[in-house]
């Protein structure tokens, strides 16, 4: 199945790596990450299960450390383990959010954070401050002088090595508690890059070496890749594509550079895991599924036919 992972790797701007916080870093993740490291996805961790008993945040990070080599810097902890396990601290705000549950973690409030915990909290904020300020030099300076940083300091600091892949900040929670998650979709917006940020598109013209480069942008002429083909009881065939620039209508016309043939876009789809919702057009940045393609294979690419151009496959 690796090579299926390695084509949706691809296509990635960002991915958060999911760790069980009892297991820590298993062979498999050992695996994927070395994909991700080849194809240089920006991560961010996060540490899953908290409330099983056995679990140890902290063993996990150090396992991420050791085994995958990764500047792993905890922005969260948690606040108790296994059962105990109650809410997570936040190192930006140095807020401790408690979450309800008789509410299953759709309610929570944000707290100053336990007495017993201000330490080790202090440990940890330093420890990412100073790694952030490995980074930054204007942070540095203030973080020697003892002046206050501020989290919108952090948070752009942050974003900006985790998009080059100097630091995975570590979050920790428990998803079918639904504590944790919250924070992690907020760490998702705040540093994982957006299509904007990610490098320009290189490609070649069909039977031809030279490099032609296309920036990431909906004025550009339509450039995709499909990266997985899948058959759904309702609706037939599925192509996945990542669209890299351009846009695209339902309805249109499109070319496969690799088969040479036109394709007529039947259906665009945005798919939510098992729900599906309609789209009138895509443009660049986006991933989406297309229903109509008959020619079009796995790594396949996907343009304009008045300047057809071939991604890597």
């Amino acid at each position: 199945f690796t090579v299926e992972v390695e084509r949706s790797l691809r296509v990635l701007d960002g991915a958060i790596a999911l760790f069980c916080a009892v297991g820590g870093v298993e062979p498999q993740s050992e695996t994927v990450w070395r994909q991700a490291d080849k194809y240089k996805v920006p991560r961010i961790a996060f540490v899953n299960k908290m409330d099983r008993t056995g679990a140890d945040f902290y063993n996990a990070v150090d396992m991420m450390r050791n085994r995958l080599g990764a500047n792993a810097i905890p922005v969260s902890l948690p606040i108790g383990e296994g059962d105990m396990f109650t809410g997570v601290i936040d190192l930006i705000s140095m807020k401790a959010r408690m979450y309800h549950d008789e509410t299953f973690g759709a309610t929570f409030e944000d707290k100053e954070i336990p007495k017993d915990l201000l330490p080790l909290a202090n440990k940890h904020r330093t420890i990412m401050l100073e790694a952030v300020s490995d980074v930054n030099d204007t942070l540095l300076e203030k973080y020697l002088e003892g002046k206050e940083i501020t989290e919108e300091e952090i948070t752009e600091v942050l974003r900006k090595a985790t998009i080059q892949l100097n630091i995975i900040p570590v979050f920790c929670g428990s998803s079918f508690k639904n504590k944790g998650v919250q924070k992690l979709l907020d760490a998702v917006v705040d540093f994982l890059p957006s299509p904007y940020d990610t490098e320009a598109l290189v490609g070649h013209h069909i039977n031809e070496k030279d490099e032609v480069v296309r920036e990431i942008s909906p004025k550009e002429k339509f450039t995709a890749l499909a990266f997985k083909i899948m058959t759904d009881p309702y609706v037939g065939k599925l192509t996945f594509m990542r669209v890299y620039s351009g846009t695209m209508d339902a309805g249109s016309y499109i070319y496969n550079s690799i088969s040479g043939k036109r394709e007529r876009v039947g259906r665009i789809l945005q798919m939510h895991a098992n729900s599906r919702q309609d789209l009138e057009r895509s443009t660049a940045g986006d991933i989406i599924a297309v229903v109509g393609l008959k020619y079009t294979k796995t790594g396949d690419t996907l343009c304009t036919e008045n300047d057809p151009l071939i991604l890597d496959k």
